[in-house]
C-alpha cells in the first residue's frame, strides 16, 4: 500500500477535527437548550399571553389531560425557557379549557408547538433529547448531528471502547456521543504529533454498565444547571 504524503494525512485530520468541531458545538447547544427546558423559571399566564402577542415565543410545551392544558412551557430565544404557574381553575381543575389555548398560541409555527410526550422516535432506546418533535427553538439539525456522530462511531475504530460500548453509552448514556466527540481517535485537545497512551478496551457489557451510571450522572448535572439558570433567570 502507498502511503499518503504527510500534507494529504494533515489535511485529512484537520477537515477530520473541524467536523468534530462542529457536531460537537451542535450537540452541546442542543444538550444545554434541552436541560434548560425542563428547568424554566416562573411567570403567569399573562405574561405568556403577552409574549405571544408581542412574538417573542419560539416554541411551546404543553400537557393536555381531558381537555384542559394542564402546564405550559415556552421558550424566548434559544436558552430562556418559562412556565405558567397561576393556571386557572376550570371544571373545578387546575387548567384552561384547550378550545382557548390553540387559538391564543395561533401565531407560534405548528413545527414550534409540541406536547410533553411528543417523539420523533418512538423505539425507547435512543436519548429522548436530540429527537424531540419540538425543535428547541431553532435547532432542526439537532438529531442529524447525533446521526452523523453515531455513524463515524460505527465506522471507525474506536480507542477507548468497543462499537458494542459506544452504542450503549450513546444511547443508554444519553451523553455518548459528546464523550466520543470529545475523545476518539484522541482527545479533541491533543495537537497533531501527539499519541494518546495506549489503552485496554472497554467491552460491550463494560460500556452497558458505564452508560447506566453515565445516564445518571448525566440527570445529576442537568438538574444542577437547571437549578443555577433558576437562580441566574428567575
Amino acid at each position: 500500500m502507498i502511503p499518503f504524503p504527510a500534507e494529504v494525512r494533515e489535511g485529512w485530520r484537520i477537515a477530520g477535527l473541524a467536523v468534530r468541531i462542529v457536531l460537537l458545538a451542535v450537540l452541546l447547544t442542543g444538550a444545554l437548550v434541552a436541560v434548560l427546558s425542563y428547568a424554566p423559571t416562573a411567570r403567569t399566564l399573562t405574561d405568556f399571553r403577552a409574549a405571544v402577542a408581542a412574538d417573542r415565543v419560539s416554541a411551546v410545551l404543553y400537557r393536555e389531560h381531558g381537555g384542559l392544558i394542564r402546564e405550559v412551557r415556552w421558550s424566548e430565544g434559544l436558552l430562556v425557557w418559562h412556565q405558567v404557574v397561576d393556571l386557572p381553575v376550570s371544571r373545578g381543575k387546575q387548567g384552561y379549557a384547550a378550545a382557548e389555548f390553540w387559538p391564543e398560541i395561533s401565531r407560534v409555527p405548528p413545527r414550534a408547538v409540541s406536547s410533553f410526550g411528543d417523539r420523533d422516535d418512538p423505539s425507547g432506546i435512543l436519548p429522548d433529547w436530540p429527537f424531540r418533535v419540538l425543535r428547541y427553538g431553532g435547532i432542526p439539525w439537532l438529531a442529524g448531528a447525533w446521526g452523523i456522530s453515531f455513524l463515524i462511531m460505527l465506522g471507525s475504530m474506536p480507542r477507548l471502547a468497543s462499537r458494542w460500548a459506544w452504542i450503549w453509552l450513546f444511547t443508554v448514556g444519553q451523553v455518548g456521543a459528546i464523550g466520543f466527540l470529545l475523545l476518539e481517535p484522541r482527545p479533541l485537545w491533543f495537537r497533531g504529533d501527539r499519541q494518546p497512551a495506549p489503552v485496554t478496551r472497554m467491552s460491550g457489557w463494560q460500556g452497558l454498565a458505564m452508560s447506566i451510571g453515565l445516564a445518571l450522572a448525566a440527570v445529576l448535572v442537568a438538574m444542577g444547571v437547571g437549578m443555577l439558570a433558576r437562580l441566574l433567570l428567575g
